[in-house]
């Protein structure tokens, strides 16, 4: 018999992926042409000509141990060199390779960072709607995952709520901006005040309390949106960052942590990090995908590609009366449910061969999902399909 943990999770598998699976089903019965799926983000634009010339270049010119041997568990010293670099160009920022720990995705960091810092019953704060893994990374080491209630007029985080959930008990808070599944970004304002509220719960209870930002959609902004870097805003901040979708590499699984200096007990996190990515099987990132993104830290995928797909899904929606907030990054859009169950509407979608992702999957119910990570074709063609459904709501 499984352990009765995984027969809960097991019950509470993904909805996204049971949904991509769905299309794929969808797909070989009407034809992949016919197929309009917006449920998973999985990047659609190429990797950047600099990841494969990358590529060649380490494979043809590089010793093979300096290429696929193991390293230190938190990753090559000169790649994390390189990204602390990098940061400190970009952000003003005064990182030394000791911060960067290099990770198995975003994922991969998260899990480690919790795996560090939590011990059993300690609660972990989020805001709806929000990611949905979130919560079985933070059940895998025995936490306890809140999620703050959404302000569904703008989806900038609710701080009066949040500043209410705050307890002793409360050891880390999880923010995403760009927002999966909304788009929205985290305004400087929002930020600071968040930043105010940790500081004075910090001193009010006498907790160290980590601001933990998962960022795999920080260089996919639109508009000249300015996304704020969170180290520079609050000093107990920790980063987990992501090339999945800034280089189009999902499946290769590379990321990194930043642990600053102004950390409380930072020395103790790093270390605890590091024993912490070998011990949960990790033992280190990806060798050779350590290599190639220190040749590419100033490349960057299309964006544009995806601001078209953005407006042209955006305008169909509202047009055929849909509502839904303009997102500022990532690649997903949250509309409004024209009926309460948003599973009984994605059903309905389905008539059409359409692929939304239900709101309740992000604990945020009376919304759907949609990926716009697709070709500019699938957008078009999708858009009448939406017309006949929002005749079907007498929208």
């Amino acid at each position: 018999m499984i352990s009765e943990k995984m027969i809960q999770m097991t019950k509470n598998s993904s909805a996204i992926r049971a949904m991509f699976e769905e299309g794929k089903q969808m797909a070989a019965q009407v034809g992949a042409e016919n197929v309009y799926d917006f449920s998973l983000g999985n990047p659609n634009v190429p990797a950047p000509a600099e990841v494969k010339a990358a590529i060649e270049e380490i494979i043809n010119e590089e010793d093979s141990l300096m290429v696929h041997g193991y390293m230190s568990n938190s990753g090559y010293e000169d790649v994390r060199a390189a990204i602390a670099a990098s940061l400190n160009k970009r952000f003003a920022t005064s990182f030394s390779e000791n911060n960067i720990l290099m990770t198995v995705g975003a994922a991969g960091g998260l899990n480690v960072i919790f795996k560090t810092l939590l011990n059993p019953g300690d609660e972990v704060l989020t805001f709806a709607p929000y990611f949905g893994e979130y919560r079985s990374y933070v059940s895998n080491y025995d936490g306890i995952l809140k999620a703050v209630e959404p302000d569904t007029a703008t989806f900038q985080p609710n701080l009066e709520k949040f500043a209410q959930m705050i307890t002793p008990k409360t050891k880390a808070v999880i923010v995403n901006t760009p927002n999966n599944p909304t788009g929205v970004v985290y305004s400087e304002e929002t930020i600071v005040r968040m930043a105010e509220i940790l500081c004075a719960k910090e001193k009010e209870f006498g907790i160290s309390i980590y601001l933990i930002s998962d960022e795999p959609y920080r260089e996919l902004a639109y508009d000249g949106v300015f996304v704020p870097y969170l180290t520079k805003y609050y000093h107990n901040t920790i980063v987990g960052y992501s090339f999945s979708k800034s280089l189009s590499l999902p499946g290769e699984r590379i990321g990194y942590l930043v642990i600053p200096d102004e950390a409380d007990e930072s020395g103790q996190i790093i270390g605890a990090a590091n024993v912490a990515n070998r011990i949960l099987g990790y033992v280190n990132a990806p060798s050779l995908f350590q290599r190639v993104i220190a040749k590419c830290l100033d490349a960057q995928v299309d964006v544009a590609y995806y601001n078209r797909n953005r407006e042209t899904l955006y305008r169909g929606l509202t047009e055929a009366g849909f509502s839904c907030i303009k997102p500022e990054g990532a690649f997903y859009l949250f509309v409004k449910s024209p009926v309460e169950d948003e599973k009984a509407f994605c059903e309905a979608a389905k008539k059409y061969h359409l692929l939304l992702v239900p709101g309740s999957s992000f604990e945020c119910p009376g919304y759907v999902r949609l990926a716009y990570c697709v070709s500019y074709e699938t957008i078009v063609n999708a858009l009448p399909k939406f017309d006949m459904l929002a005749k079907e709501y007498g929208l």
